[in-house]
């Protein structure tokens, strides 16, 4: 195994940096220390052919002017704030209203437009790099200086885990997540309406006009949002459910978790073969099947359009901030916040 670093551009003063993870079964990782996106993940089809699995952009430029958030780390808080504010403690607090009327993904500048320290991991078991980030109290609205870090790691059981961890000084809110959008055709040759999803999930929550929780729950059997037996991602984007037709003939919807770290999440390709196992100690991921992606431009040199990757963010159920029965995501004082999600890539047994 080994780790490749090697200049990706220049961002305020700063070297951005391309590392590359190798594993001994040729599986890559490449990720940068500009918002610790992830740029592409090479594993091999049922053919041992070896085609990246995320959408991702060549150069820096494109990174800094995406509006898709592909592969980045995305926080403070992930996913939306109503109405771009909060109380905590007997304070309110006031944040970028980035989404129409709502705070989305941390705010204007936050870490998915960074560039973190980092410091490259190696040893018999694993490499990876660590991404480390100081950010000061009020940044983006929100209390405490924040001392926070992402790390990535490849194995050798073609397993990719993400750790993050952070520390306040005050109690502050923190919900992190990675918005890589995954296809397994490779290299995408098709869209992901026929990659099949299957959740260890009895309920999802029920989303509004501005796609915020409305706090109910709602149980996924007889919709398109029961994954708990495998289901095709066309059938939401066909579906005539509400709330379907809400989020732009799809799904942009957290589901609860029944289990973790228990194969609770499974996305296939049945013509590629390739296979995506997702664990987590997180309550719930949120599915986003790429219904707001533009017929406009390109990307890595296809063109762009809807269905073109799908999102499983694992991450604290959005909004909790306002819903008290949600599991909160209020980092209190000195206690370290850590969350790890692992994705294992895998191939269908004939």
């Amino acid at each position: 195994m080994k780790v490749l670093k090697e200049e990706f551009g220049r961002k305020d003063n700063q070297t951005v940096f391309l590392f590359n993870l190798i594993n001994d079964h040729g599986v890559e990782i490449g990720c940068i220390n500009y918002g610790c996106i992830i740029t592409k993940i090479i594993t091999p089809d049922k053919e041992g052919n070896f085609e990246n699995v995320v959408i991702g952009y060549d150069n820096l430029n494109e990174y800094e002017n995406d509006s898709y958030f592909l592969g980045a780390a995305v926080g403070r808080v992930a996913g939306r704030i109503k109405a771009g504010a909060f109380d905590l403690n007997g304070k309110t607090y006031t944040l970028a209203k980035n989404e129409n009327n709502n705070h989305l993904h941390g705010g204007n500048k936050a870490f998915n437009q960074i560039v973190w320290d980092s410091e490259v991991i190696e040893d018999e078991q694993e490499i990876g790099v660590r991404f480390t980030y100081f950010s000061p109290n009020g940044e983006e609205g929100y209390p405490g200086n924040l001392n926070v870090s992402v790390t990535y790691t490849l194995n050798n059981d073609n397993q990719l885990s993400i750790r993050y961890s952070g520390v306040s000084d005050e109690d502050t809110l923190l919900n992190m997540t990675n918005h890589s959008y995954f296809n397994l055709s490779g290299n995408l040759k098709r869209d992901i309406l026929h990659h099949s999803l299957r959740i260890k999930s009895d309920k999802f929550l029920e989303l509004n006009d501005e796609l915020l929780p409305t706090g109910d729950m709602l149980d996924v059997s007889g919709t398109a949002f029961d994954f708990t037996a495998e289901r095709m991602i066309e059938t939401g984007v066909l579906s005539q459910h509400p709330q379907n037709k809400l989020a732009g003939a799809g799904y942009d919807h957290p589901f609860l978790l029944n289990t973790q770290h228990d194969q609770e999440i499974v996305l296939k390709d049945i013509e590629s073969g390739r296979t995506l196992t997702i664990e987590t100690d997180e309550p719930s991921v949120v599915v986003y099947s790429g219904n707001q992606m533009k017929s406009e431009g390109e990307i890595a040199g296809v063109p762009s359009r809807k269905y073109l990757g799908i999102c499983l963010e694992t991450q604290g159920l959005p909004d909790a901030i306002h819903h008290p029965q949600f599991p909160s995501w209020v980092l209190e004082k000195d206690q370290e916040y850590m969350t790890v999600t692992t994705y294992k890539f895998g191939i269908l047994e004939e």
